[in-house]
């Protein structure tokens, strides 16, 4: 769903980027509280994985094709203010260097892609994680609604701004029918995406999924016919968590794989919102406007000068992993290392 240039007007793109421009400096503050020693790398690890991801296009209709957003997945896995920062992060490194959404529409992508569907996804997972057995299985499930119900809300706040700031007159109703209706297939491959990502994170180390954390039920007990919670044993040893290192050893080698080899194979039909456009009118005015990064190197996820398609996609996803990896891990142990000064002149 990434929305090129020249589908909403100037000032409206001008807005959301205030907006999207808000809501990354409001994370930025937020997120210091959900990255410890552990989570800052795990976090650079969720932004690589969705922009792996996001490169496998699955069909989902007849000439289209869908691929994950990734907020629920984020938000689950690292929070809600880290997820809208990893989102930004994959978002704005498609668009500087694959040329993947426009860059003048970079906001608006930001708060369509990453802040609609993390807002919506957590506090729909928080409401079912309330009433859905303290169980994997009840946290994969409610992974699985969180994350299809972001999908067409992510769907429905585009067709809002197109509303408003729409660069071709087209009738707004069957503009919405038409996105919400192939974003809800979309969002069932989102779903299936993100709750086996959990689940299996949840399998191994429950400890590292922020959407997780207070959900261990305490051992009971039965005294004189009534369940009572069990004291810890005294001599118990207390031990800590080991190191995260093999689950984002994991992970990297997972999204290089995704990205390098599996990508190849992804579906070349125009996604949900390309197959809308076209079939609406909505990208009538698209064509005047040239990606500012059009002539980069990587553009179009392929690589220059290298005439063999499946080594120039392959090389360009596996380069896309590395830098996205580099930048949002940097950019995660910056916000851990500001918390870090923040508590030390607290104490001080």
């Amino acid at each position: 769903m990434h929305v090129p240039d020249g589908f909403i007007n100037a000032p409206v793109s001008a807005v959301a980027g205030v907006v999207a421009a808000g809501a990354v400096a409001v994370s930025l503050r937020g997120a210091r509280h959900e990255l410890g020693e552990r989570a800052a790398p795990l976090a650079g690890l969720v932004a690589a994985f969705v922009f792996a991801v996001q490169m496998l296009n699955f069909p989902v209709a007849a000439g289209t094709s869908g691929h994950l957003l990734g907020g629920a997945l984020a938000a689950i896995l690292v929070g809600p203010w880290t997820g809208v920062l990893c989102i930004a992060v994959v978002l704005l490194m498609q668009g500087v260097l694959f040329a993947d959404g426009g860059l003048t529409a970079l906001g608006v992508n930001i708060v369509v892609m990453g802040v609609v569907t993390v807002v919506v996804a957590h506090f729909l997972f928080r409401g079912l994680r309330a009433v859905l057995p303290r169980t994997r299985g009840g946290l994969t499930a409610a992974a699985f609604v969180a994350a299809l119900v972001s999908v067409p809300a992510s769907a429905a706040a585009f067709t809002l701004l197109y509303a408003i700031g729409g660069t071709t007159d087209v009738p707004i109703g069957k503009v919405l029918t038409a996105m919400l209706g192939v974003h809800v297939l979309i969002g069932i491959g989102e779903a299936a995406i993100t709750a086996l990502t959990v689940g299996a994170v949840l399998a191994v180390r429950p400890d590292l999924v922020h959407g997780a954390r207070g959900l261990t039920a305490p051992l009971k007990l039965r005294v004189d016919g009534e369940l009572v919670d069990a004291a810890p044993a005294e001599d118990a040893p207390a031990t800590a968590p080991g190191s995260p290192r093999k689950v984002w050893i994991g992970g990297v080698v997972t999204a290089l794989v995704l990205a390098g080899v599996v990508s190849f194979y992804a579906s070349q039909s125009p996604d949900g919102l390309e197959k809308v456009a076209a079939d609406q009118g909505i990208d009538a005015k698209a064509e005047e406007y040239e990606h500012a990064t059009a002539g980069s190197p990587l553009a179009d996820y392929e690589i220059d000068g290298i005439g063999i398609k499946r080594l120039s996609g392959g090389l360009a996803g596996v380069i896309g992993v590395g830098l996205t990896l580099a930048v949002g891990t940097g950019a995660f142990w910056a916000v851990r290392r500001r918390r870090r000064a923040a508590d030390t002149g607290a104490q001080v």
